[in-house]
């Protein structure tokens, strides 16, 4: 499978990033004085057993690919998560391809959304656009229908909607596990210009989102806790859980209760 230049170098910057926060104390090397942290590149290449110039073509991004057997070793070595793995796999062209989306959701979904109300909840897609939604999410968060089509996006909306600073009191940490999730389903996606595009146009805006995402965090966002200020309503302690459609995997059902 031929990788494009971007995923080359996503896969390398990838890398570095996940060197650079292993502690050499856990491969039984001296940490001594280093002048950047984690460990150097020769002492990952001869952790997973290939010469110092071949690994470092592969994080400059150099037309050389890494086969499963030196990627698990490389997960190994470098502490990768199980989220973390996934995503070097499908940089390295391993990975299952996630459906094309086409925009449109099923009258079943849309129903289904409808039928739970007053439980908040919404369908989105893996690139985090909004495409359909119920009356209590618009209440809990945002007016939807108000917005512009291309604004109907939780990313953008988390990093450049003003009021999101003020509703979500854990605003970091949901801003972080978002842009993440992004990254990772990006690397899964069959057609990254749409995922490229919106991530150059949030980080023309946004001086967090310029910070973050360099640092090349990987994981999934698919449940979790969300605690809200709401205008109306007061605080609120909240449980998302984002389902995935059997016939559409790159469909997510997000809904929102109260947690326990």
């Amino acid at each position: 499978m031929m990788r494009s230049e971007s995923e080359r170098k996503e896969l390398g910057g990838f890398l570095k990033a996940c060197r650079a926060r292993v502690d050499p104390a856990t491969l039984g090397l001296p940490a001594g004085r280093r002048r950047t942290p984690g460990l150097k590149r020769e002492e990952v290449a001869l952790a997973i057993g290939v010469s110092v110039s071949w690994y470092t073509w592969i994080e400059q991004g150099r037309e050389v690919r890494a086969s499963p057997e030196v990627l698990e070793r490389l997960a190994q070595v470098l502490r990768m998560s199980d989220d973390e793995r996934a995503y070097a796999f499908a940089l390295s062209g391993y990975g299952v391809p996630l459906e094309s989306p086409d925009e449109s959701v099923t009258d079943g979904l849309c129903q289904l959304v409808e039928a739970i109300q007053p439980i908040p909840a919404y369908v989105r897609n893996t690139r985090f656009d909004i495409l359909a939604w119920n009356p209590a999410i618009a209440e809990l968060f945002v007016d939807y229908s108000q917005l512009a089509p291309h604004e109907r996006n939780t990313l953008r909306l988390v990093f450049l909607y003003a009021p999101y600073r003020t509703l979500i009191l854990n605003w970091e940490e949901m801003a972080r596990g978002l842009l993440a999730g992004f990254r990772a389903a990006m690397a899964q996606a069959p057609d990254k210009a749409p995922f490229l595009a919106l991530a150059e146009d949030i980080a023309a805006h946004s001086e967090e989102f310029r910070q973050w995402w360099p640092e090349h965090d990987v994981r999934r966002f698919d449940e979790g806790a969300k605690r809200l200020n709401h205008p109306t309503r007061g605080l609120l302690d909240l449980q998302y859980v984002a389902l995935v459609p059997e016939s559409r995997h790159d469909l997510s059902l997000v809904t929102y209760l109260p947690r326990k």
